[in-house]
């Protein structure tokens, strides 16, 4: 085995490199002095309601296919094939279901944090574990995808470990914690061209040297690196069509749906057609990305072949190796090296700028203003900026520990799937079931965090080696060689013995880490439905409008009759876009609907129809996006 070669930077790619970071932090501070100048809660958490579709798509795209998809997926391909690009067909779903059935309840609910949803469907409780869920799942995302990025460059280039962790979330934390959440949005657009062009570049150079795109296509398929449709049902198989295709609906619910740093976005947009439509937008920039990570695994094999840096001990990592890579196809460009590292960090700082915004939101939403109601805005905005740089402060320790995760694509997928999975079943068991219960909401989301933290930790102690292809101790007797034919040698080659499928313990262990966010959503669903249904139902007046999705309607009607009275339905009810855009337009800064609003609202709609029924009396309660249908059929 060799020595970690390392190739050094030159002028140029310093060069390069310090204008990613200064062009960041100048839209951060062009942000912090121009406009509203973050003064107000709304505008520093929610951008004032005020994005468009195309920032608000590219954000949502920035936020998760960053570092991770691009240390991660060329590698992956470069060693396991083509069939990770499988991940693609779950894209469809995956953001389909976000658009019709989230993005609508979030968005006529007015919310600012995800979690305010827990509390107008369940109780404060709910969604007071609901945010410490995420922002205990965020934290250590944060080290991963601060820390990965870092170790790769300083092991390829010897550029300085902590000085690239140290300026990367110095500058992010700058920036986040100034400029708000207009500056998050707009840097990552800066950002989301900067990672196009450096994925592109690397390409094109690497596939010229290499002979051109039909020699990496032969190259791949001589190299058996272009998987066919791998329909295995076997959960426990890494990737198959099943476990990415469908699997990773799960997991791209549990990112684009639920997760506070994506509903942020959704809830930034002027319109709620803007929000669905940020959605489709994401799709296909979604697949070129995917595309441009499984091209550059392809090109990369077509330059290594089998003789992998991994193998000759020119790195130590599979994350390493795309780095490596780019060092080496540009070693004679300089600059190209520095463009691709500030490609690198761009999705990094994407990434962990979204995660300090959310995470600030959250806390001071669902955690701060609950306990100090009266708190002036003044003080507000100021306490939600020392909480991001707070935040930043945090996850630059995090990134001490985030070294023995593994994988970084493995391990970031295994944290939204161990974490971000029953995050997404609590909002499916209030979403879609109506009788479930603050009682089963609780223990559903304790037991899929148990579930999921069992299997995360039993696997990651006990991990299980894909099956090895040893030779077969069979003593058969060969034929003369010159009668050997083909058949025969491939017969020969193929008689192995692999190793038993785990059983039991082991076998859950074993589970494809693309199905733990569907596996434990679905713990939490079924327990917090047995738990509900043996502590008494949720019943339909106690329900707050607006908060269950009318899914339930269609399926009752195919039950017996004595079974529909018990399945009650809230329906919201389809808000006009003059209606929504009346709401956008209270207030000065032009889209705050905050609880005084709702007061106000409530009065004046009950000074104006005297038969409005004055019973309903719940604080959140919305009678002008919302209102109950009866359901007995």
């Amino acid at each position: 085995m060799g020595e970690v070669v390392q190739m050094h930077f030159t002028k140029e790619d310093y060069i390069i490199f310090a204008l990613l970071l200064v062009a960041s932090a100048g839209i951060g501070l062009f942000y912090a002095f121009s406009g509203g100048r973050q003064r107000t809660t709304q505008e520093f958490l929610m951008a004032d309601r005020s994005m468009s579709c195309l920032p608000v798509s590219l954000s949502l795209l920035a936020t998760f296919q960053s570092a991770v998809a691009i240390l991660g997926a060329p590698s992956e391909v470069y060693t396991f094939g083509t069939q990770y690009w499988f991940l693609g067909c779950s894209y469809f779903l995956g953001l389909l279901i976000p658009a019709h059935v989230f993005i609508p309840v979030f968005y006529r609910l007015r919310l600012s944090s995800a979690y305010e949803y827990l509390e107008l469907r369940f109780n404060k409780m709910v969604r007071v574990c609901g945010t410490v869920t995420f922002i205990f799942q965020m934290v250590i995302y944060m080290g991963v995808v601060l820390y990965a990025p870092a170790l790769a460059l300083n092991a390829v280039t010897g550029f300085d470990l902590w000085g690239a962790v140290l300026a990367m979330g110095l500058v992010c934390t700058l920036y986040t914690a100034l400029g708000g959440l207009k500056a998050v949005i707009w840097t990552d657009v800066f950002q989301t061209v900067v990672m196009f062009a450096g994925q592109l570049a690397v390409i094109v150079v690497g596939a010229s040297q290499a002979g051109g795109m039909a020699e990496v296509w032969k190259k791949a398929i001589n190299g058996s690196r272009i998987a066919g449709l791998d329909l295995n049902p076997d959960p426990l198989e890494r990737h198959t069509f099943w476990t990415l295709g469908v699997g990773g609906v799960f997991l791209m619910l549990a990112l684009y749906g639920v997760n506070q740093a994506q509903v942020q976005r959704y809830l930034s947009s002027r319109t709620e057609r803007e929000a669905v439509m940020s959605c489709y937008v994401v799709f296909p920039c979604q697949q070129v990305v995917l595309c441009l990570g499984c091209l550059m695994g392809l090109v990369m094999f077509a330059r290594y072949g089998e003789n992998s840096p991994l193998d000759k001990g020119y790195v130590k990592s599979n994350d390493q190796m795309v780095l490596y890579f780019v060092m080496d196809v540009f070693r004679d460009l300089p600059g190209l090296p520095g463009l691709f590292v500030a490609c690198l960090f761009s999705g990094a700082l994407s990434t962990i700028s979204s995660a300090f915004n959310s995470l600030a939101t959250v806390t001071m939403e669902d955690l701060i203003k609950p306990l100090v109601p009266n708190m002036t805005e003044e003080k507000a905005t100021l306490l939600s900026k020392g909480l991001a740089l707070a935040y930043g402060l945090v996850c630059l320790a995090m990134a001490y520990v985030a070294s023995i995760m593994g994988s970084v694509l493995q391990a970031a997928f295994s944290i939204f799937g161990m974490v971000g999975g029953p995050l997404l079943g609590l909002f499916c068991l209030g979403m879609f079931f109506p009788w479930a219960n603050p009682t089963g909401a609780l223990v559903g989301l304790a037991s899929g965090l148990a579930m999921a933290f069992w299997i995360g930790i039993g696997s990651f102690l006990m991990r299980l080696p894909g099956p090895t292809l040893v030779p077969s101790l069979n003593t058969t007797v060969l034929p003369p060689l010159d009668n050997i034919t083909m058949t025969t040698v491939t017969s020969l080659v193929t008689t192995v013995t692999a190793k038993p499928r785990p059983t039991g313990v082991e076998a859950l262990y074993s589970l494809s880490y693309m199905w733990y966010s569907a596996h434990n959503s679905a713990v939490v669903v079924v327990v917090g439905l047995l738990v509900s249904l043996l502590t008494g139902p949720m019943k339909e007046e106690d329900l707050t409008p607006g908060t269950v999705f009318p899914v339930m309607r269609s399926l009752r009607s195919f039950l017996p009759e004595r079974y529909r009275e018990k399945l009650c339905c809230v329906t919201p009810l389809a808000m006009k876009h003059k209606e929504i855009n009346q709401m956008d337009k209270k207030g000065s800064n032009g889209a705050a609907y905050c609880k005084e609003d709702k007061d106000m609202e409530s009065d004046k709609a009950a000074r104006e129809d005297e038969d409005m029924d004055t019973s309903i009396t719940h604080p959140s309660y919305q009678a002008t996006a919302y209102s109950v249908q009866e359901t007995a059929l």
